[in-house]
């Protein structure tokens, strides 16, 4: 007897299964179907963090179940000009153009993996693991850079 949890993840498997097909017919030359590629791809992405969730029973990314919640150095930092990409709307932090500076003149004491690791850990709020496979780098790399770059900015604050 299956659980219901197993029929489910049985069932978003197959969907994304259906989905990767849809998306290897598409023709990545035709604008419309590039479009539709790119939505299909974001259907992807999501039911693979649904699947991920129901496969660890909590939600991706967080470390031993407790979710991350330091909202206001993210928030600080989403502010910044320096991030146009992401679509995360500011959370009643609002930076002068002075202070943004200043923060961004921090940052730049930081060395170029530091300044990555520390950003991908503190602003998008992924894991060492996490870091480590996107950066292709050893889960104690990304804990020492993030250590760094954390004696340095308060140090410098």
């Amino acid at each position: 007897m299956k659980l219901w949890v197993e029929e489910l993840l049985a069932e978003y498997n197959q969907g994304k299964n259906q989905l990767l097909k849809y998306r290897d017919r598409l023709d990545p030359e035709d604008k419309l179907q590039k479009e539709e590629s790119l939505i299909v791809d974001s259907m992807i992405s999501d039911m693979n963090y649904s699947i991920e969730w129901l496969r660890r029973g909590r939600r991706p990314g967080s470390m031993r179940g407790v979710d991350r919640k330091d909202a206001y150095p993210r928030a600080a930092l989403m502010d910044m000009d320096l991030f146009p990409s992401l679509d995360i709307e500011p959370q009643e932090v609002q930076l002068t153009d002075e202070r943004k500076k200043q923060m961004v003149e921090v940052l730049l004491l930081l060395s170029k993996r530091e300044r990555q690791c520390y950003l991908l850990h503190m602003v998008q709020g992924m894991s060492l693991a996490e870091i480590g496979a996107e950066l292709d780098m050893a889960k104690g790399a990304v804990q020492t850079y993030i250590l760094r770059a954390k004696t340095k900015v308060g140090q410098a604050v």
